[in-house]
């Protein structure tokens, strides 16, 4: 390992955690709020970081496997806890309240512990929106782009941050794919802005609601979130973006470079749309069942199943208030969620295609045993150990969610709750089913299950391995 150049990455990291903070002292200051608490915080976090960065400086730039999952792993709860100070010093919660929040946010899960967000100040809303976009992409990611200034390498910090099947650059060097993806993000960013604004949101509304859709982050500043501006045409607008972020970055870019034809051939693509559009007629069906309108119906069908599938968590109803049957597709699509290389949660599309893939060809085998078909992806067979990756993914996957139930059940709470929770959090999704649904708040939780839940946020935003791989005594030994 090098514990130096560790160290020196995670300063510069903590310094723009503290630079960015600079917007919300701006609107604070606009609106006539308390600035210093984001000039404090900030200003502290950005000169801990540079004092870090400086007296780590090392000419030995090479980042090893093991120095990736630590600075990524540590980068995120860095950032969490760096995060968790405006919401303190603004006396808008406490340090564990404060720290949920700012978890939720980096990892764009949107479960939140706030409440009257109407009567929020500005400052503290654009920061809590700053941390889902900044979060979306990934700190990661958007540090590697400035590390070629350092003299460091980031192939390793984007393995360890995106422990996918299959990678997929649309440049040579990943400080090249990085500032790409970037320009990508803040376009469509921009682009949802300029529609929020022009069907009637106000700018700043219009500003937060954009980052966190992009970063399938969901934190609204609504206590009923979209629902509360009751308009048709903002949701289909957020529906169509967040359905936008929930696709595989790199398809963006083909799409922008004229490679239409690479982008409809992606399986993976496919598959995404396919899931969503049969989930959106299965639960518009169930609401016309019960007498919903058509309008109606197939709008907030497919918003809110756009949001749950995308791991965004705006809702525009009360879900809780739907058909059984339709809360049950919302728990399946918490699993599957987004598409590989998307800001959005879950277990991703592509595991989910090549699992099923791998099954089909075992019952094949079962009943033909000489049969000999490889699961294949893109054309191409999809290699035995990226196959068991899957696999192994997976099954931590079920047993974290598993493990974090049953430590919310021990407090007494029922499946429905425990087990949503548990599967929102590790898949970054926001609001889940009982106490923790469409129209509830996470704050009443004890301080024990937020804890845990908070883990359970931070292991899926990271995929789980990198996490749990720092949790490992072997990773620590020589």
């Amino acid at each position: 390992m090098n514990p130096r150049l560790d160290l020196h990455i995670l300063g510069w990291l903590l310094a723009l955690i503290g630079v960015v903070q600079l917007p919300s002292a701006l609107v604070a200051l606009a609106h006539g709020e308390a600035w210093w608490p984001y000039a404090t915080s900030g200003g502290l976090a950005s000169a801990t970081g540079a004092l870090v960065a400086l007296r780590t400086r090392t000419t030995d730039r090479r980042i090893r496997p093991r120095d990736g999952y630590l600075v990524v792993g540590s980068a995120w709860v860095l950032s969490s806890l760096a995060g968790a100070i405006p919401f303190v010093l603004a006396d808008a919660l406490g340090p564990l309240d404060a720290f949920f929040e700012s978890a939720s946010g980096f990892t764009t899960t949107g479960s939140t512990v706030m409440v009257n967000l109407e009567a929020a100040p500005k400052g503290l809303l654009l920061w809590r929106s700053m941390t889902q976009w900044i979060g979306g992409m990934g700190i990661i990611l958007f540090t590697i782009a400035i590390l070629p200034l350092l003299g460091i390498g980031g192939m390793q910090l984007v393995k360890a941050e995106v422990p996918g099947p299959v990678a997929d650059k649309v440049r040579p060097r990943v400080s090249q794919t990085a500032r790409q993806l970037w320009l990508v993000y803040v376009g469509l960013t921009t682009l949802e802005f300029v529609a929020l604004w022009a069907l009637g949101l106000e700018p700043f509304d219009a500003v937060c609601h954009s980052m966190t859709t992009l970063a399938t982050g969901g934190f609204s500043t609504r206590d009923e979130s979209i629902a509360a501006f009751a308009s048709p045409a903002v949701e289909w607008t957020i529906t169509l973006f967040m359905l936008a972020a929930g696709t595989n970055f790199v398809l963006h870019f083909r799409l922008l470079s004229g490679r239409a034809r690479s982008v409809w051939e992606d399986a993976e693509l496919r598959y995404y749309l396919t899931v969503a559009a049969v989930a959106m007629v299965v639960v518009a069906t169930t609401l016309l069942g019960v007498g919903y309108p058509l309008e109606q119906a197939v709008r907030e069908s497919a918003f809110n199943t756009a949001s749950i599938l995308t791991t965004t968590g705006y809702v525009s109803a009360n879900f809780e208030l739907w058909p059984v049957l339709a809360q049950f597709v919302f728990l399946i699509l918490m699993v599957l969620g987004g598409m590989s290389g998307s800001t959005a949660g879950g277990v991703k599309s592509l595991r989910a295609l090549l699992g099923a893939r791998a099954v089909r060809a075992s019952f094949a085998r079962l009943i033909h045993p000489r049969l000999v078909r490889p699961v294949k992806h893109g054309g191409r067979p999809v290699p035995e150990e990226v196959l068991a990756g899957v696999w192994a993914f997976l099954i931590a996957y079920f047993t974290i969610a598993a493990a974090v139930t049953a430590v919310i059940t021990a407090y007494g709470y029922d499946i429905p709750t425990a087990a949503s929770a548990a599967l929102t959090a590790i898949g970054n999704v926001g609001p889940g089913l009982g106490e923790v649904g469409a129209y509830d708040n996470f704050a009443p939780l004890p301080g024990g299950v937020k804890i845990v839940l908070a883990f359970a946020m931070l292991a899926g935003r990271l995929e789980v391995f990198t996490l749990v791989i720092l949790l490992t005594p072997q990773f620590w030994r020589r």
